[in-house]
């Protein structure tokens, strides 16, 4: 379980580095400009999104990139489809949830309850990947054997 554990860190660590990051930023701008707490909660979701998303489809790309390059082999149109659709069958069901109902539900209410837009930012992050992760950890180990195959 040990080796798991640092499995799952070194995959989806970067990603919440920098999706936490473009969550509070994006938030506090959004509210600065809107003074609006649904967009807020809104724009603070989907902007932690394409950061978090973004990393894990670029280091899938890369990884899958270099180990292609080893085999002689190139990174073509099929091999990104691969890559998508790997991910797709990972986050699919956890994304649906969180980015629709979860994440902006408690990116709403948290830093109100909390006071403090910042710190109620980084508490409703928290809370919503506790149910992001659980389903998107079962769904990548049990894409591991069939769909993380790319050459």
């Amino acid at each position: 379980m040990k080796q798991k554990a640092k499995e799952w860190l070194k995959r989806y660590l970067p990603a919440e580095i920098l999706s936490l990051l473009a969550t509070v930023i994006s938030s506090w701008l959004a509210f600065r400009l809107t003074k609006n707490d649904i967009s807020t909660a809104l724009i603070g979701t989907w902007v932690g999104n394409i950061f978090y998303f973004g990393t894990i489809l670029l280091t899938d790309i890369y990884k899958t990139y270099q180990a292609g390059r080893l085999l002689g082999k190139t990174y073509n149109s099929n091999t990104f489809y691969k890559n998508a659709r790997a991910l797709f069958v990972e986050f699919g069901i956890a994304e649906i949830f969180d980015s629709f109902l979860i994440r902006p539900f408690l990116m709403f209410f948290i830093p109100k309850f909390v006071g403090n837009l910042s710190l109620g930012v980084i508490i409703a992050k928290f809370a919503a990947d506790i149910t992001f992760y659980i389903p998107a950890i079962i769904s990548y180990e049990l894409s591991k054997k069939k769909l993380r195959k790319f050459h």
